[in-house]
């Protein structure tokens, strides 16, 4: 009898040695597990593009390099809606570990399938605005992310420091997109505040635009764009009405000027793209939940001047500002 419950302790000794050893092995190949994030873009233009690339340098900076210990799964909607539906889709069939929408419809597309998994919201204008979050400060579900607002009342100033004579503003924006058409509204009332005339243009796409710029540029004496990925695909379809009538333009975002846009003070899109990576990367490593990750801002932006449209448009450029750009900017020449 004695040998019997010798045995009998024998084997449960042995089940729970075995069973220990398969929960050690289980967590650790959990802790190892490879996770997958999914990167969904609206389309290819510069700033989206400098935003995809900081989402990866944040990643690499906070420890994931693709490809060893992180799978990404990239998507490039094309600016086809349908598209946008089908990736997301795709993301959630794969059962990513997360998911990071680049522009407004990416992440509404993703929010609009995807709710056991966190989303992040890569550069994201008005997030509480466009619905995605229930408030800036404390989300609430499982989106959270980064806003690319930019600094309206600073921009403002500064197209009225280059026209000091201008009677009246323009503004052209995309009807369609939620974060432009935020913009506009919030601009306007800006300028309504700083008594300054403002003409609104909307366009449906990009189609829309040549005709719309050229009817624009023939009433004002120079024109703003809102943070407009529509309008940001077709800078040089703007840029090319406004310079025939020698108007200049003065975009909300940095690479836009690059493209031919007179001045702004921008959020560096790169930047963006990093402080996403980098929330995304603290979101999988369960250091932080979206629910309770207020929605990152950047506040103020650094002063671009495109020097070589200056010159081609005979705008001066104010000599403060011109310092400005020099020590604190940038200026392209």
């Amino acid at each position: 009898m004695k040998n019997r419950y010798k045995l009998l302790g024998v084997i449960a000794i042995l089940f729970i040695f075995l069973g220990y050893a398969f929960f050690t092995e289980s967590s650790k190949q959990r802790a190892t597990k490879t996770p997958t994030v999914g990167i969904l873009q609206l389309m290819s233009h510069p700033a989206l593009d400098a935003i995809h690339r900081g989402i990866i340098h944040g990643l690499k900076e906070e420890g994931y390099q693709p490809g060893k210990n992180i799978k990404i799964d990239f998507q490039n909607a094309q600016n086809d809606q349908s598209n946008l539906k089908t990736m997301s889709t795709k993301f959630a069939n794969e059962n990513a570990d997360l998911s990071i929408g680049i522009a407004t419809p990416s992440a509404q597309a993703l929010a609009n399938t995807i709710n056991d998994k966190p989303i992040i919201l890569g550069a994201i204008t008005d997030p509480k605005g466009a619905g995605l979050v229930k408030n800036n400060v404390k989300p609430g579900g499982n989106i959270t992310g980064v806003s690319d607002q930019a600094p309206l009342k600073e921009q403002l100033g500064l197209i009225q420091k280059f026209m000091p004579k201008m009677k009246t503003l323009g503004i052209i924006y995309t009807s369609s997109d939620d974060s432009a058409v935020a913009q506009y509204k919030k601009f306007a009332k800006i300028c309504k505040q700083a008594h300054v005339r403002l003409k609104a243009y909307s366009i449906a796409n990009t189609n829309d635009l040549n005709q719309v710029a050229e009817q624009a540029v023939s009433t004002v004496d120079a024109i703003y764009v809102p943070t407009d990925n529509t309008i940001a695909g077709a800078m040089q379809t703007l840029v090319g009405a406004a310079n025939k009538a020698k108007v200049p333009v003065f975009p909300a975002v940095d690479t836009m000027v690059k493209a031919g846009g007179v001045a702004t003070y921008g959020v560096d899109q790169y930047q963006l793209g990093v402080a996403t990576g980098k929330m995304s990367a603290q979101i999988l490593k369960g250091k932080r939940k979206p629910a309770t990750t207020p929605i990152k801002f950047f506040r103020h932006g650094k002063l671009i001047i495109n020097e070589k449209q200056t010159q081609r448009l005979g705008i001066n450029i104010p000599e403060s500002l011109l310092k400005e750009a020099q020590q604190k900017g940038e200026l392209i020449k």
